[in-house]
């Protein structure tokens, strides 16, 4: 199955990355989601419904789709895809079924939708640690004078298992949990994170935050599948080959992630520092070159892949917005038959002024 392509190729790239992709030595590893829109096929409805918020026949279907990706590399390790609506359609739920992808001495990077008591058990049972950004409604009440004070905003904290069990969690799973658990609490870089890594010493505030940022990778990496690759939309009619659609567009990715490794060990640098959108542009050229024969030798695309490199921006800020004006259509506020059916009647409304 291409699934079983994606995890073996994202891994065996994990599994083969030099020392100097790690940090401080142990295997980084991100975690996000996203979402992706569908075909509006009653089908596709079915199985991945559009947001209640949108009218029915206004709408998309729209699935969630949650990846653990490698920090140096930034191949994805595996991927759980589900409905956005519906019990087990959170991003938590999802990176639970992926926990086994994580082997000990991993470090987890991830936004505030993680930051919870039992998945931070989980992990720390596995011999992976993590740092996540701290819940907003728990960073709102976070009190540094409480607990083991290991510097300014900085402290050790003592957590207790939550009296009330999850609906998703077993009886069983409930009792095997810690009744309590240890984690650090610090604020860097205008965040709060929270973390397992609690010897100041070994790991001081500042290497977390540096650490930390390094997080944002995971949303480059996203934006590199949906956008440069065109996963945004899907075509496909019904769920079963849109999951597999998918799944190609991940394993697309992967082959050129691995393309990007093998540039970058040739060169003598990192494959962070190459640019992902530069490597597809030279194969979409290369490709059919290659095939009619008309390459001296192989190793020249992995030269060229590697001229083009990215710089480093620690701490970039851009707003989330756009600059070049939309098409002044008005949005559809009723089904398109419907729609169709009046501008038969009536003909097109006449542009506002």
């Amino acid at each position: 199955m291409v699934s079983t392509l994606v995890r073996h190729t994202g891994q065996w790239l994990a599994a083969h990355a030099p020392a100097a992709w790690h940090w401080r030595g142990r295997p980084g590893r991100l975690v996000d989601g996203a979402t992706i829109i569908m075909p509006d096929t009653t089908a596709n409805q079915a199985d991945f419904p559009q947001p209640g918020s949108q009218k029915p026949g206004l709408g998309f279907p729209q699935c969630r789709i949650v990846g653990l990706i490698c920090l140096g590399s930034g191949a994805v390790l595996d991927a759980a895809i589900s409905a956005c609506r519906g019990k087990g359609s959170d991003e938590q739920s999802l990176l639970r079924r992926q926990l086994n992808t994580l082997v000990r001495g991993d470090v987890l990077l991830g936004d505030a939708f993680y930051a919870t008591y039992f998945l931070l058990c989980a992990l720390v049972e596995r011999g992976v640690d993590a740092v996540f950004e701290q819940h907003g409604s728990r960073q709102r009440t976070t009190d540094f004078g409480l607990g083991e004070r290991l510097g300014e905003r900085d402290h050790l904290l003592v957590l207790s298992k939550p009296t009330i069990k999850p609906d998703w969690m077993s009886q069983e799973d409930y009792a095997h949990a810690p009744a309590r658990m240890t984690v650090r609490e610090l604020r860097a870089g205008g965040k709060t994170l929270v973390t397992t890594l609690l010897c100041p010493k070994q790991t001081t505030k500042e290497a977390i935050k540096r650490l930390y940022r390094d997080r944002w990778h995971v949303e480059l990496d996203l934006r590199n599948i949906k956008t440069s690759l065109g996963m945004e939309q899907l075509s496909c009619q019904t769920p079963a080959m849109a999951e597999k659609e998918i799944w190609v567009y991940l394993l697309a990715y992967n082959l050129i992630r691995l393309m990007m490794a093998h540039a970058a060990l040739l060169s003598g640098c990192l494959p962070r520092q190459l640019s992902f959108k530069h490597t597809v542009q030279i194969w979409l050229a290369w490709a059919p070159h290659a095939y009619h024969g008309n390459i001296a030798h192989p190793n020249e695309i992995f030269v060229l892949i590697a001229q083009q490199t990215v710089g480093n921006r620690p701490g970039r800020i851009e707003p989330r917005a756009i600059k070049r004006r939309q098409k002044a259509y008005p949005l559809l506020t009723q089904p398109r038959s419907v729609a169709r059916e009046n501008v038969r009647k009536n003909g097109h409304p006449k542009k506002l002024k």
